[in-house]
């Protein structure tokens, strides 16, 4: 499908709309499954850190970018306000859409927003076998800050902090 399409057929809009956090969970649960192995435990995960997003959602300090093509969500990314730092979360690129350029779209809109926030800080949690968008946050300026070893998502790996100093 990526041969097919470019980079200017995908709208990006910064609001969620009904069905958005049931379906950001379908896709972190059903794409993590088949790549990574993540369990059950995973995403529902997702489903609660959705939610909380929207419980303390403001217009103001918090942003959704959804990456959309004739109609289908392709890509996703939020920032969640966390006081001076902002979170990086649930960024993700379905598997059609990948090596177009959307992820670094994604982050560029991230890194944008985050600026005209004033935030101080940022950072965000992956696991080890995630390296490719580890790549992606380490050249934006993220810096592995922290490791633990977890089974929290059905099966043992290393999660990461990685943190940017503004």
């Amino acid at each position: 499908m990526a041969a097919s399409i470019s980079l200017s057929d995908i709208t990006i809009r910064t609001y969620l709309q009904p069905g958005d956090i049931g379906y950001i969970t379908y896709l972190h649960g059903l794409l993590y499954r088949q790549e990574y192995n993540l369990g059950i435990a995973f995403k529902a995960y997702v489903a609660a850190g959705l939610a909380e997003f929207y419980q303390q959602y403001t217009d103001d300090r918090n942003r959704v970018w959804v990456a959309e093509h004739n109609g289908k969500i392709v890509g996703f990314l939020l920032l969640m306000d966390r006081g001076d730092a902002a979170q990086l979360r649930y960024f993700i690129v379905t598997p059609g859409y990948r090596g177009l350029g959307l992820g670094k779209k994604l982050m560029d809109l991230y890194m944008a927003f985050l600026h005209e926030c004033g935030y101080t800080t940022s950072y965000l949690w992956t696991t080890h076998e995630l390296t490719k968008a580890a790549s992606l946050y380490q050249s934006y300026g993220f810096q592995l800050s922290q490791e633990k070893e977890s089974t929290d998502f059905g099966k043992a790996l290393i999660e990461q902090r990685y943190d940017l100093a503004v």
